[in-house]
């Protein structure tokens, strides 16, 4: 019986790639569910023969973990060259969207506040 491996939900199109590849490579017997087309379901990559599905879910962790620490390499290399995104130069960069979003926040708070004090003011009356 089949055995899901990875959900592809927010999973990027390289990474799904990837994965495809390196279980190919491997020799590993799997398929693909499509996404739904309400998205109810992202889809999936299975494996099909349950015991090869922890080599696969093994081979997995490796890959993850190598993935992420390409990543934080690559995010200190950006940090040390002070090219890495921060708050502030995503301020700067796009001052409405930030406006925007502080907006909104306060809108939700107030929002809440009023929702939360609403009990009281109509007591007291």
């Amino acid at each position: 019986m089949a055995e899901l491996l990875l959900n592809l939900r927010g999973v990027p199109d390289d990474e799904a790639d990837e994965i495809r590849a390196l279980l190919a490579a491997h020799e590993i017997a799997f398929y693909e569910t499509p996404p739904s087309r309400f998205g109810v379901s992202a889809g999936g990559i299975w494996v099909r023969d349950r015991g090869q599905a922890a080599a696969a879910g093994r081979l997995l962790a490796e890959y993850h973990a190598r993935r992420q620490a390409a990543a934080q390499a690559e995010y200190r290399a950006a940090r040390e060259a002070g090219a890495a995104r921060t708050l502030w130069t995503s301020i700067r960069d796009d001052p409405l969207r930030a406006l925007a979003a502080m907006l909104g926040i306060a809108f939700v708070v107030a929002f809440v506040i009023a929702i939360l004090a609403l009990p009281f003011v109509l007591l007291a009356r």
